[in-house]
Formats: C-alpha cells, structure tokens, sequence
C-alpha cells in the first residue's frame, strides 16, 4: 500500500498526533488481506491512501482517551473502520450517477483512476470490510456488537445514506432551514457522533459520558458540513483538493443558498459554542474537544 502521507492544514497540525497512529492501522489492516483480487486491492490502497484530514477517526481515538488515558487496540480497529466507511462514502459520492466528480482529496476520483465498475466495487468492499474487522478484531464481542451497530446506524438507511438521498432530491429545489438539517445531520453529523461515542464505548465510558460525547459529536458535525457549504463557493479546487462550486453548479440546497454566508458563518460559531459547552463536565482534560470545535471554524480547505 502506498506511504500515507497526512493532509497539510491548521487542522492537520492539531490531529497530527494521532493520524500517523490511523494510517499505520490502515496499511496494516489492508495489508493483512491476502484474498482480495490484486486489481481491487490496488483502488483499495489508492483511496485509503489519499491525504484525508482523518477528523473522524482521530475524533474516536481522542476520545477513547478522553476517558481511559490512553487509546487501545480496539480503539484503533474502530478508528480504521469508521475511516473506511468514510472513504467508501466519498468513493461512491463522487460516481456519475451521484455527483460525478473527478477530483478527491487532491488527487483523481477511484472512477476516473480506474473504471466506474472498480470504483463501485471499491466502496462497496470497504463498507464490508469495515463491519468485517469490527466483527474478528475487537477483543470483546459485547463491545463488537455496539460497535458495528452505532457505525451501522450512523452510515446506513436511517443515517448517511438518508442524507444523501435527501440531498440528491433537494437539488433544483428552494431549501428550507429544516431540510438541510435533515441532510446535514444526516449525511455528516451522524458519522460524527458515531466517531465520538464509538471512542467512548472502547474507553468504557459510562452512560452520562456517552450523552455528552455524542452531543459534542452532533454539533461539531453539523458545523464541520456548514463549513463544507462555505467553502464550496468561497474556496478554489487546489485548497479543497476537490472540485469547488460542485454545490452550485448542481443547485444542491446547502446553507449558503438558503440563509447565506453571514448567518451561516453565525450558525457555524453557534454550533462551535455547543459543542465546546457539551463537553463542559470533562474539565481541561477535553481541551483538544475544545480546540477542534474552534479550529472547524478557520477551515479553508
């Protein structure tokens, strides 16, 4: 598998400590699978490999942290696997049947490197893949099962996928602040909570911490797809490291469109605010929580 290399922004600097520890785990765990047809393990690495900002898998092992000290080898699997549904995600997004992009994180779509066939074939082998080593590689079978059912819920029928559905369908219409939430919570937010309550359950959290990790989760999620909006029109390709005005040139209904950038921008730091206050009852010990919120704020990529 191709060397990993992280993603160079502000925010990047501050997950830094910890996306070594995810991309190691990925080529890792890719490596060890012998049986997958060398063509398609090929756009497996391809995807995997490309310069993510790894928000969400950091976001799981922080907060594993958060509540036992320290990560651990399960919290490293769930990390990976909440990666690679994400990567999934963006692999099938990018298809000429959802929003045919050709370019992602810097570099060509899997469909446009390879075929459309291959790159419907690659998300949908990291998807099982991803359940896969939940299932074989976590130690517990109690805390396997709570895993693949938080990431299930999160990216499935009732989750990201409701998200998009809603999304292609809100395209050429006039939005309403309660449709984006629907697709925004959705499509992103929800993957969010899942990274953050996925870390508190490999650190054993008790239930009340669970509440306020998955609050934390929510807003900054919801925040981190306002600023995706922003940025679709404020920002170029080359700082995006994928197609800017996709949002525009497809009438998508986005925050922007609907409220504009200013009341955008004020729900951004409104979210920002929640989130910090969410994980309040953590003391300073939740300080990267807090600093995270902050830094989605001054995203410019």
């Amino acid at each position: 598998m191709p060397t990993i290399k992280p993603p160079d922004s502000d925010i990047g600097a501050l997950l830094g400590d910890k996306v070594p520890v995810v991309n190691e785990t990925l080529e890792t765990l890719l490596a060890e699978q012998t049986e997958i047809h060398p063509n398609l393990k090929t756009a497996l690495a391809y995807t995997l490999s490309a310069p993510g900002k790894r928000i969400r898998s950091v976001l799981l092992l922080w907060c594993c942290e958060l509540i036992v000290g320290q990560d651990n080898p399960d919290a490293r699997t769930a990390a990976a696997a909440i990666e690679i549904v994400h990567t999934y995600s963006l692999v099938h997004d990018d298809l000429p049947a959802m929003d045919d992009d050709d370019l992602r994180r810097g570099r060509p779509t899997c469909h446009k490197a390879f075929d459309e066939g291959t790159a419907i074939l690659t998300g949908d082998a990291l998807l099982t893949l991803a359940f896969e080593l939940l299932a074989t590689r976590v130690a517990s079978p109690a805390l396997a099962v709570k895993l693949i059912a938080t990431l299930a819920q999160a990216s499935g029928p009732a989750g990201m996928i409701a998200g998009q559905m809603a999304d292609l369908r809100g395209e050429n219409t006039a939005g309403t602040i309660e449709s984006l939430e629907y697709i925004h919570i959705n499509k992103t937010a929800k993957m969010f909570r899942a990274a953050t309550v996925m870390g508190g359950l490999c650190g054993g959290a008790t239930s009340e911490q669970l509440a306020a990790l998955s609050e934390y989760g929510l807003k900054i999620g919801l925040g981190f797809q306002i600023a995706d909006d922003i940025l679709d029109v404020s920002a170029s390709s080359e700082q995006l490291g994928k197609t800017a005005g996709k949002d525009i040139e497809a009438a998508k209904c986005t925050y922007p469109a609907v409220i504009g950038i200013k009341k955008s921008r004020e729900l951004e730091r409104t979210l920002a605010q929640e989130a910090i206050d969410a994980v309040a009852t953590f003391g300073d010990q939740a300080e990267r929580l807090r600093r995270l919120a902050l830094a989605l704020l001054e995203r410019t990529k």
